[in-house]
């Protein structure tokens, strides 16, 4: 997946700066074409000259370089490259990406960037466990930003904890995963148990939101199923802004090629059946946000193997059965059940009235309903257009992207469990 893509790396400015040399050597074994940005962090502790000799390109180190800028080098950094990964992600590096600075060369090709990212954070355990990195983090994670790491085990102080940079190998799987559109697994650290992270204080602090994300897959045979185009994008916002605030979430996801947010518990699951047997197992909890696309059906068997399509025969005929429903059935449930429900519908027409009635016929307590016709983009798309439908009324929400969503969102959340 690496032959002859272009990879930005963007070295940031800690002990481990060194492992990216060797990170740079695997890539270019898997014939990535490789340039690098250095910070000024990063200079202390390995050269430029040694990333030009390795990458066979020059090395960027200057915003203010006038021969680069005279053709505005940091934007055609920022758009030319397959991919940008960052490592290591400092602290500092990570906070100036999640407040959006542009202070040095690194911030502003990230910011000016529109290709995916990922970042291999390395610092000190105590500086990864501080609340404001797992709020950065989670809002790094919110905007779809892929991070991988970091590792457990001694660190350079030397103390031991969370905080090693990944292992080059790992963030080359990670890469070779974002570039092939498949979903992005963390490698497991397999050395001492991880340092917990703190629940960052704010208004969801003493809450748990449990958060359905991403659609079902259905079998019909062990390589086909029934899906929907549910990216999870909403869902996933949603639990990160959540986690931001404080909450203590459960995000229960589909399959979805996403990463897991940061300060979250994922349980994934692929069927509708299993997703409500594992909402059922998180109760109880404060808050339902069941955005999760769930399919309405599934096949009434599956074949134990591959159907083979038999030439001048007609298609198989696929008798369908109902799922089960998970908004109502938590929304009805008589013990442990949600101070707050909210689901969501997807409609293609007469959105509001669709979700009046759906709010009444599920039980629950909001409907957000947003219009997926194809022409919206929204189903797989980064921005919103939503309707809240609650007990006194409906409010048309302007369109925004769908962390500002998420964000707004929780913030209503946390205005209705304070009775506000």
């Amino acid at each position: 997946m690496l032959n002859d893509r272009y990879i930005l790396l963007i070295v940031g400015g800690g002990i481990a700066a060194y492992k990216a040399l060797d990170l740079v050597r695997r890539l270019k074994e898997r014939k990535a074409r490789v340039r690098a940005v250095m910070t000024a962090g990063a200079q202390e502790f390995v050269t430029p000259l040694s990333f030009a000799a390795l990458t066979g390109e020059r090395v960027h180190t200057d915003l203010f370089d006038r021969l680069e800028e005279a053709d505005i080098g940091h934007i055609r950094l920022a758009r030319e490259a397959d991919l940008v990964i960052v490592a290591p992600a400092t602290a500092n590096l990570l906070a100036r990406m999640a407040h959006g600075l542009a202070d040095d060369l690194a911030a502003t090709v990230l910011l000016a960037t529109t290709v995916p990212i990922l970042v291999a954070p390395a610092m000190n355990p105590t500086m990864w466990t501080h609340p404001a990195t797992a709020a950065n983090v989670a809002t790094l994670r919110a905007r779809g930003i892929h991070v991988v790491g970091p590792g457990t085990g001694v660190m350079a102080e030397p103390e031991s904890g969370t905080g090693r940079l990944a292992e080059p190998l790992d963030i080359v799987a990670t890469a070779e995963a974002i570039l092939a559109g498949q979903p992005v697994i963390a490698p497991v650290a397999s050395t001492a148990p991880a340092v917990p992270m703190p629940v960052p204080p704010g208004p969801l602090s003493d809450a748990h939101v449990l958060v359905t994300s991403g659609p079902t897959h259905e079998p019909i045979d062990p390589v086909r199923y029934l899906a929907n185009r549910s990216s999870g994008k909403q869902g996933h916002a949603i639990a990160a802004a959540a986690a931001a605030v404080g909450a203590r979430v459960t995000l229960i996801s589909g399959p979805v090629a996403l990463p897991d947010p940061a300060g979250v518990t994922v349980i994934k699951v692929q069927t509708a059946r299993e997703m409500l047997k594992a909402v059922e197992a998180a109760l109880p909890a404060d808050v339902l946000v069941a955005a999760a696309a769930v399919a309405d059906w599934r096949t009434s068997g599956t074949a134990p193997e591959k159907i083979k399509k038999v030439p001048g025969a007609r298609g198989p005929t696929l008798a369908l059965v109902e799922n089960p429903d998970v908004l109502a059935t938590i929304a009805r449930r008589r013990t442990h059940r949600p101070d707050l429900v909210v689901g969501f519908a997807a409609e293609t027409e007469n959105i509001v009235e669709n979700a009046v009635a759906k709010r009444a016929r599920k039980g629950c307590d909001w409907i957000v309903a947003n219009d997926v016709s194809p022409e919206t983009g929204i189903m797989g798309g980064d921005r919103n257009t939503i309707h809240l439908v609650t007990p006194t009324g409906v409010e048309s929400w302007s369109p925004a992207s769908k962390d500002e969503v998420a964000r707004r969102l929780v913030q209503r959340i946390a205005d209705a469990l304070k009775g506000e």
